[in-house]
């Protein structure tokens, strides 16, 4: 199960520097903590589809992409 919480951090965290922002930048937009994206990026918290969402359409990617 930890394997796809890398997996998915990783693309938001590739993503998200792709734009250049912090991930302060990505928890102000989204309306989540940075500690918690941070957590999300490092594979260390199992993810929520809520927030997924919220990150997908923050990144103005689909849910779906963050877990390929």
């Amino acid at each position: 199960m930890a394997d796809i919480n890398k997996k998915v951090g990783a693309r938001i965290r590739k993503l998200r520097k792709t734009k250049g922002w912090s991930q302060e930048k990505l928890a102000l937009e989204a309306n989540l903590h940075r500690a918690y994206i941070g957590q999300i990026e490092r594979g260390e918290k199992n993810i929520g589809l809520i927030n997924l969402e919220k990150i997908a359409k923050t990144l103005k990617t689909k849910p779906f992409e963050l877990l390929k």
